[in-house]
């Protein structure tokens, strides 16, 4: 499969978090391809968004954010999980799209291994659970998803648009526009999205 361009991830993050659905995320360990559909996304959209990294600014953690699009931005929360996001936009305007739940496609059994076994929701849905299975960690803050070589996203079948479910972005902080935000995209009835 091809990977997703560069162009592809300069657009808005709104418009990047609705296409990144159906799209296969793929991680490279020891020679085992472990993959997934994405079916659950949402979107940052910098400064202005009172539920971003960047809505004080750039920091040391954020700073992947300004970059180009098309890397990941990795960061750790709650002292033990790690998240992905696709930085999108421009360079210098700090938006991504946070990877929120994965379909499992392609080593399955390691991605359980990972996980101590466990399946369904549990397996993938949910960003900290998707990176645990993925063995996704700060080592790919910056990496580039277009040409990287353990990490990358493939261009797969788009989801149509009444397979798509819009909502407000799941555990976030801010103001009232930012914790009611339509800005989370699911596949409709998936059953690896991480809520109903």
């Amino acid at each position: 499969m091809d990977r997703l361009p560069r162009e592809f991830y300069a657009q808005d993050s709104l418009v990047v978090a609705r296409a990144l659905l159906g799209q296969r995320l793929v991680r490279v360990l020891n020679g085992e391809r472990l993959a997934g559909r994405i079916v659950e996304t949402e979107a940052y959209r910098g400064e202005a968004d009172a539920a971003s990294h960047a809505a004080h600014g750039r920091t040391a953690r954020n700073a992947v954010m300004y970059g180009p699009p098309g890397h990941a931005y990795v960061y750790f929360t709650y002292g033990m999980h790690f998240c992905l996001n696709a930085v999108t936009g421009p360079e210098g305007v700090a938006s991504a799209v946070l990877l929120r739940a994965l379909e499992p496609l392609e080593g399955i059994a390691t991605l359980r291994a990972h996980r101590g076994g466990r399946e369904g929701r549990d397996l993938t849905g949910g960003p900290a659970r998707l990176c645990q299975a993925l063995a996704i960690d700060r080592r790919f803050n910056g990496a580039d998803l277009v040409t990287g070589v353990e990490l990358f996203i493939e261009a797969d079948a788009p989801v149509a648009a009444e397979h798509i479910a819009v909502g407000p972005r799941i555990g976030v902080r801010g103001d009232t526009a930012a914790l009611a935000a339509p800005w989370r995209f699911v596949v409709r009835d998936n059953p690896y999205v991480s809520r109903g």
